[in-house]
This record gives C-alpha cells, sequence and structure tokens, in this order.
C-alpha cells in the first residue's frame, strides 16, 4: 500500500516523515513467522558488529545508536556501540471492545466522565492482563463519535443523548492509558451504518440529517448509501480527521458494508439510476460492489497519504463464497454485502484482513480449521490473516469450550508462514468474567511471553535508528533522535538460547531498570520495525 524511497545502507530512515516520498514499491515480501525481515529486524540474534562497549566512568556509560557501523564514533565522542540484530515472533493478540449499544463500553448511558474514565482503565487493564497487545474500539458505531469530532455528534451510548458532550474524550483517554500500558488502539469504524434503530433520533449534524437524500430506512436501521459520492467524501473526512488528531495504531471495519439482506430490496435506486445515467455497464451487482471497492482504497490512499504508520484492516464475513473452499457453504456476502476482501487482499488496499470464523472446528460446512488454511493461503505482498474468534460463545453450547478456542488459536499458528499472524476476539466481556477461566488460559498457556505485532508490511524495509543507552548502575537511560516516530522499546536478554525478548517498554518511558548481565536495547517504531540492539553490560 505505501510507497517509499530505498535508503543506502547503513541510512536510518524513519525520522521524520519527510524522508518517507513516493518513488517506488517496497515490497514487502512473505510473512515469515512475524519477525521483520532485513538487517533491521530479523529473528536470527546474530551481531551485526562486536565493538566492546566501554567507558571512563566504570558505573556510568553512554553507548550512541547515531553510528551505523562500529568503525565510526558515536556522537558523544566515544567509541560506537556494540549492535546486535534482535527479533522475536510476532503476533497479532487482540480484542473487540464494542459500544454499540453498549454491549461492553460504557456499561450503560449517562455514567459521570469519571466513571467512565475508570471503565476504560478496567478494560485495559483486564486486556493487559490476559497478555493481549491491542484493542479494537469501537468509535463510530452509528456514524457518531466516541471522540471529540467535529463532523459528527457525541454518540447517544455515552449519555443517552445524540450530541450531548459527556464531558471528556474517551478515545484520548483510551490512547494513553493504553499506549502506557504497552496496548495498542485500533479505532473501529461503521462506515455505512447511521443509525442501529432507526427510530433513535439524531443530532441536527448527524450525516443523516445533513444528507436525507442518501439516508434510507432498512430493515431496522438507518443507512447511508454506499453509492453517493458525498457519503463517501464524509467517511474518508472522518477516516482523515482520527488519524490525524489522535496517536491510533489502526483503523479498523467489521462486515457491514451494504446491510445484510432483509428480504427485501436496498432502496438505492436513485444512484443507480444515476450511475446508468452517466453511462455506467456495470451490473447492479457488480455496481455495488464497485462503490464498496472504491471506499477501501479511498481509506486505504487517505491513511496512506497522512501517516501509513498505521494499519488498516477489515474483518470480513468468515466465507468468502460458497464453495470456497470447496465443502464450504454459508451466506454469500459477496452477493449480499458486495464484499470483495480477496480483491482489497490482492490490490494491496489492506494491511490486514481478519476474516470473522465464528463457527467450532468441527462444524464441518463452515469448520474453523478448512476456512483459517483457506484466508491464510490468499495473503499478498507480506500482509496477513489475525482470525476473528467467537468468544463470546464461550459456555453457550458444549462445542464452545475453552479447549475449542485453545485448538482454534493453535490452528491460527500452525498457518503462521502463510501469513497468519494473530487473532482478535469477539468481545471481551468473557475476559473480564474470566468466565471458564478463559482470561487465565490465554494468558499461561498462549501469551506468557510478550510480543509485539507484526510490522506493517508495506514498511518493512524502513529501518529505525538504534537508540542511545545511557548506563547509571542498574538504570539505562533511553533516547532516541526521532522520538515522536516510537511506540516502545524492546529489552533483550542475552542468554544460552541467543538473545531473547524479556520486556516491551512505551517509549515514553525514559529509562529501563536492568539486573546484572549482559542486555541488548532496541527502539521500535509506530510502523513496527526494531532497531539493532544497543549492547549494555550491567555488573
Amino acid at each position: 500500500m505505501a510507497r517509499f524511497c530505498s535508503l543506502s545502507p547503513g541510512s536510518w530512515c524513519f525520522g521524520l516523515l519527510t524522508v518517507i516520498v513516493a518513488c517506488g514499491d517496497s515490497g514487502g515480501g512473505e510473512a515469515t513467522g512475524g519477525a521483520s525481515t532485513g538487517a533491521t529486524a530479523a529473528a536470527t540474534g546474530e551481531p551485526t558488529t562486536a565493538m566492546p562497549t566501554t567507558g571512563a566512568d566504570p558505573t556510568t556509560t553512554t553507548t550512541s545508536g547515531a553510528a551505523s557501523t562500529g568503525e565510526e564514533a558515536s556522537s558523544t565522542g566515544g567509541p560506537a556501540p556494540e549492535l546486535v540484530t534482535v527479533g522475536h515472533t510476532r503476533e497479532f493478540r487482540a480484542v473487540w471492545v464494542a459500544t454499540v449499544f453498549n454491549i461492553n463500553f460504557p456499561s450503560a448511558k449517562g455514567l459521570s466522565a469519571a466513571a467512565q474514565q475508570d471503565e476504560l482503565r478496567a478494560l485495559l487493564d483486564v486486556a493487559q492482563g490476559t497478555g493481549l497487545n491491542a484493542v479494537v474500539f469501537q468509535v463510530r458505531p452509528e456514524c457518531d463519535a466516541l471522540y471529540a469530532s467535529p463532523l459528527e455528534p457525541w454518540s447517544r451510548y455515552l449519555t443517552g443523548t445524540q450530541g450531548e458532550d459527556p464531558g471528556y474524550d474517551p478515545l484520548a483517554v483510551l490512547v494513553e492509558e493504553a499506549h502506557a500500558r504497552g496496548i495498542e488502539v485500533h479505532a473501529w469504524l461503521n462506515p455505512y451504518r447511521a443509525n442501529a434503530d432507526k427510530a433513535a433520533p439524531l443530532a441536527p449534524n448527524h450525516v443523516a440529517k445533513v444528507l436525507p437524500q442518501y439516508a434510507y430506512a432498512y430493515d431496522k436501521y438507518t443507512w447511508m448509501d454506499p453509492g453517493a459520492e458525498e457519503v463517501q467524501s464524509h467517511l474518508l473526512a472522518v477516516i482523515g480527521d482520527i488519524v490525524t488528531r489522535y496517536d491510533v495504531d489502526g483503523i479498523h471495519f467489521d462486515d457491514y458494508f451494504y446491510p445484510y439482506p432483509s428480504g427485501d430490496e436496498f432502496p438505492d435506486d436513485a444512484t443507480w439510476q444515476a450511475y446508468q445515467d452517466g453511462g455506467g455497464m456495470l451490473s447492479r451487482a457488480d455496481w455495488r460492489r464497485s462503490n464498496v471497492d472504491a471506499m477501501v482504497e479511498g481509506v486505504a490512499a487517505t491513511i496512506d497519504g497522512l501517516r501509513p504508520e498505521v494499519r488498516f484492516g477489515v474483518s470480513p464475513f468468515g466465507i468468502y463464497r460458497p464453495g470456497v473452499p470447496p465443502g464450504i457453504s454459508g451466506f454469500d456476502a459477496y452477493e449480499g454485502l458486495y464484499a470483495d476482501p480477496l480483491k482489497w487482499m490482492q490490490e494491496g488496499w489492506v494491511d490486514y484482513l481478519a476474516p470473522q470464523l465464528y463457527w467450532p472446528i468441527g462444524q464441518q460446512a463452515q469448520s474453523y480449521a478448512t476456512l483459517i488454511e483457506w484466508w491464510a493461503s490468499v495473503t499478498e505482498g507480506g500482509r496477513y490473516i489475525f482470525a476473528g474468534n467467537y468468544l463470546s460463545k464461550l459456555g453457550s453450547a458444549p462445542e464452545w469450550s475453552v479447549d475449542e478456542f485453545r485448538q482454534q488459536i493453535l490452528l491460527s499458528r500452525e498457518q503462521a508462514d502463510m501469513g497468519s499472524q494473530g487473532n482478535i476476539f469477539f468481545q471481551i466481556a468473557p475476559l473480564q468474567g474470566n468466565d471458564a477461566g478463559i482470561a487465565d488460559v490465554l494468558k499461561s498457556e498462549f501469551y506468557a511471553a510478550p510480543a509485539l505485532t507484526p510490522p506493517i508490511a508495506a514498511m518493512k524495509d524502513v529501518a529505525v535508528a538504534p537508540p542511545t543507552v545511557t548506563l547509571d548502575g542498574q538504570a539505562a537511560a533511553v533516547a532516541h533522535e526521532a522520538p515522536e516516530t516510537l511506540r516502545a522499546w524492546t529489552v533483550y536478554a542475552d542468554t544460552p538460547d541467543g538473545w531473547t525478548l524479556g520486556r516491551i517498554v512505551p517509549a515514553a518511558q525514559a529509562s529501563v531498570d536492568l539486573t546484572a548481565g549482559k542486555w541488548a536495547i532496541a527502539a521500535v517504531g509506530k510502523h513496527g520495525v526494531e532497531s539493532p540492539g544497543v549492547v549494555v553490560v550491567v555488573p
């Protein structure tokens, strides 16, 4: 999706965004178990240089990452640091947090600002305690906003009244608190659903009020017309506003494009007729798919033009088409929702797909095992599949046991070399209650060791400069030439098995406490690429 210039070997090119220029596809290659490829983040543990770290003061040592080879002096005037290649198996470990109908947040309409913020922190504590590294938080359930938007009204799920200020900014609080816990925030938007209950009143600045000619009552909803250019333009403006003003890590859509069919025809006769009057030759179904395609492509371009380090993904219905792969049957989202996620992957418009594989392994017509293998097989350009898992079904029937979710995660991991690089659980409530011990199982059996999310595929070759590390006793002060581009520090221990990741520390933290031993500290860009590690030895 993104396009970048290649810099000469030894140059650090992810500092300021001004060095990112459109000059050619970066490629990205095949997924390799999640570790970044190239000299900056290979998971080999082999050293790139072997310059011993020294210093005049035996207790205070500065190792600057400014030098790119072991033959150059560091920016501090002392010898260049010893740099080693570090890396680990990456995995997207995420959970959906739904706000529509107050499913997960806030627990009720009209809570005080303080109570809502406490709930946000508690949700993040659950995610952190489970070992997750990302939350997919619904910020736009019905063309509204769970953030301070200049374009759309406040969500009714906050106060009970659409357009009423809740007294704080939920997304701003979420981003700050999540990043402090080492958790990514992916803003989840519904592109066209204007009202989940068509009888609910709308604020005067709601898009269905501003563009009433393109707002249709359909089934129980109010739905915006994907074939209207004004609707598309508004959505792109909303996306641009979010990625410009909030330090989100991703933009995420679920499976709702055109609405699930109710038996009645979607009432887009006017825009369909306008398309035909303009000389359009596509069938109505293909025209509808082209409208959704244009939106997905436009969102990708919008993000790429503003903040290419923001990940864009879609969570489509788990069956691409009946009979694909053979033996699979069920709803045809290609014809019913006019969604073509395979095309979005092939065109490079999405960084990942998160198919909703909401069936147990033993349900052969929609078997999780068969579907995850097929979805992993369609990844291209080093991009990813993060399977969606129906966690809220836990305990609802014998087949929805804790062991079912164990096996689903294992099946996802079996396809890692094909691009299956994680899971997203719908939704967080079973983790909050630790139902059937599921949070304990995930933490102890799957997520005990820390892991970064996989790097942005199109930016795998965008290198990150190593940090400057100043050792004072057992405290390592860390700094960087471009701190605004960083998300974290990674701390590796020198073990008999090589450099082993011990901790992921938020980039806002300026010091890392160490114990006696040999360590390597790397910088992690917001695009997920790690720098070489700067070696420090604590006596």
